[in-house]
């Protein structure tokens, strides 16, 4: 029986992953940061006569790291499967969004895979074999969207240093995927819709033009796919060897990466004129008006 370690289980990707593991039969470790937010989760599991070990978990402490996988490794033995999907967004201007928000993208998205990692790999070094599976994101591949680059930065820090871990741990019988998905309908997609950060006043010099970036990510979110088809993705990265490291899922993503041939600077101006086109003129700067 695989033993899979699935992070981020109460919404989403993380929860679907969840659940299609156990499916068939595979040991899951389902982690929440919040147990009262495992209803869902728990629930599905339920309906379908699954087997889930939710244990507490929050990726951006230590502690709560150390006693998570110490739990898993002594109640039930080696990792051999672990997915690191917990994830956050927020938007917001480079110059004004809260520093705290910013650096709290960075601990989760980026500093939670690495403690996940560190946390699991002396033991699949020992047993010389085992699957990591980094959830990034497309924005991580792509041009950043304006309010969106804390977010992009985590995310294409986390494929960074999924390369770096992929060349390391090789020679170890470990495999890395770094898995980026394009829009999924999921809780992050929701909240990133929302525009949970930035300048809350109202008066700022940025607050129309990222409300307007708020209003198409809504629209975005609109059409997202099924987190299943996500979750499907990650099931079959850990099954097959031949997967690449970096692994684009979604219509979205594929599409997106094709953009890469040309600069950022023209670039830029198809995407204003594609959000324009849903959600109406980006706003003129008040010193521009």
């Amino acid at each position: 029986m695989t033993s899979v370690l699935v992070t981020g289980c109460s919404s989403g990707i993380g929860l679907e992953a969840a659940l299609a593991f156990a499916r068939r039969g595979d040991r899951v470790h389902a982690c929440v940061r919040d147990p009262a937010s495992a209803e869902e989760l728990l629930g599905r599991a339920r309906a379908e006569n699954l087997t889930l070990d939710v244990p507490r978990l929050d990726v951006t402490d230590d502690a709560s790291v150390t006693a998570a996988v110490t739990g898993v490794l002594d109640r039930h033995g080696p990792v051999d499967v672990l997915v690191n999907n917990a994830g956050i967004d927020r938007t917001g201007p480079a110059e004004t969004m809260p520093l705290d928000q910013a650096r709290l993208l960075m601990e989760t998205n980026f500093w939670g895979p690495l403690r996940m990692s560190r946390a699991v790999l002396p033991h699949m070094r020992a047993r010389g074999r085992g699957v990591i599976v980094n959830v990034s994101s497309l924005a991580g591949r792509t041009f950043a969207v304006p309010h969106g680059g804390f977010y992009a930065a985590s995310k294409a820090a986390l494929g960074a240093l999924s390369e770096a871990l992929y060349a390391e741990v090789q020679s170890f019988g470990i495999r890395v995927v770094c898995l980026e998905p394009g829009s999924f309908a999921s809780a992050i997609q929701r909240k990133s819709a929302a525009g949970t950060a930035g300048q809350p006043s109202g008066t700022g010099p940025y607050t129309a033009d990222h409300a307007w970036l708020t209003r198409f990510l809504a629209r975005v979110a609109e059409g997202a796919a099924d987190c299943a088809e996500a979750a499907q993705a990650v099931v079959a990265a850990v099954d097959d060897p031949g997967t690449p490291l970096h692994t684009t899922v979604g219509e979205d993503a594929e599409a997106a990466l094709r953009f890469l041939t040309v600069s950022y600077e023209q670039w830029l101006p198809s995407f204003v004129e594609q959000a324009q086109s849903l959600v109406g003129p980006r706003p003129v700067p008040p010193r521009a008006a």
